[in-house]
């Protein structure tokens, strides 16, 4: 399945599934340009990785990171927008700042990587973007997590639309929906946590006590496995445009297959008829 070495661009590849991946690619024979905003993360002791300090929500940081991966390894074949952190807090507590740092980071970073390696990608006529969400990214319904299940759900639809827009010029896009993995992406140090502290809702204290107390480290993902999937839809001349990850993943994106069919079921002579008469 696996054809000629390719470049990668991977972001957020310090830690967590970004590691991972950058690990997998390179024992398999491909060249890597990592990014981190602390270059002494990125160990790799090999002329076909390229280790890059950049600062995602810097535009020009961007720019210059792909100008580099273009100059040293010639060409670009697979971007991965793998950055991101879980913000917990209920709508009510998070706040203007809390909120926009979560879209910052989750959502505007992965578009300008976009804005820059298009271009590339477009020159080549060919190319595939892998945007890493998350289950919640499609099955949203997590109370307390609202702003994290808002920045995924838009980077799922930045993915299809940009399939669409791509697809004349022979790139492919691909959004990945893991579910729980077993990272250190749950621990103190990463997950973001309201400020303010509303103790109305119970359903979301309960849920981070959950994740927290209870998930962590108990995560069923496999990353290593997740990497080498995610290898083998670049791989492949027909990529998958949506790619659900694990078990859990797969049984809630089926459940809200089903929950949605239903609506449309029971609600389907009432949206019929707000149509202007044939």
């Amino acid at each position: 399945m696996k054809n000629s070495p390719k470049i990668w661009f991977i972001t957020g590849a310090s830690k967590g599934l970004g590691l991972a991946l950058a690990q997998q690619v390179l024992a398999l024979g491909d060249r890597v340009a990592a990014t981190s905003r602390n270059l002494g993360e990125l160990h790799a002791a090999s002329e076909r990785f390229l280790p890059l300090q950049v600062d995602l929500m810097n535009e020009s940081s961007v720019a210059s990171a792909i100008a580099s991966t273009v100059e040293v390894f010639g060409s670009l074949d697979v971007v991965v927008n793998c950055a991101g952190y879980g913000q917990q807090g209920t709508f009510e507590a998070l706040s203007d700042s809390e909120l926009r740092r979560n879209f910052d980071v989750n959502l505007f970073a992965p578009l300008n990587v976009l804005r820059h390696a298009l271009p590339q990608l477009r020159a080549q006529r060919s190319g595939h973007v892998i945007n890493i969400s998350s289950i919640v990214g499609f099955d949203g319904g997590y109370a307390g997590w609202g702003s994290y299940v808002a920045s995924k759900f838009a980077l799922g639809g930045v993915t299809e639309a940009l399939a669409a827009e791509v697809q004349e010029l022979g790139i492919k896009a691909t959004v990945v929906y893991p579910g729980p993995v077993r990272t250190g992406f749950l621990s103190s140090a990463s997950l973001a946590i309201a400020e303010r502290r509303i103790d109305d809702y119970t359903a979301a204290q309960a849920s981070l006590d959950l994740h927290q107390n209870t998930l962590d480290g108990q995560q069923a993902g496999d990353p290593d496995k997740i990497a080498l999937a995610i290898i083998q839809a670049a791989n492949v001349s027909e990529p998958p445009l949506h790619l659900f990850m694990g078990q859990i993943a797969v049984d809630l994106a089926q459940q809200k297959i089903t929950q949605v069919q239903q609506d449309l079921n029971q609600w389907k002579a009432t949206s019929l008829a707000t149509d202007f008469p044939a």
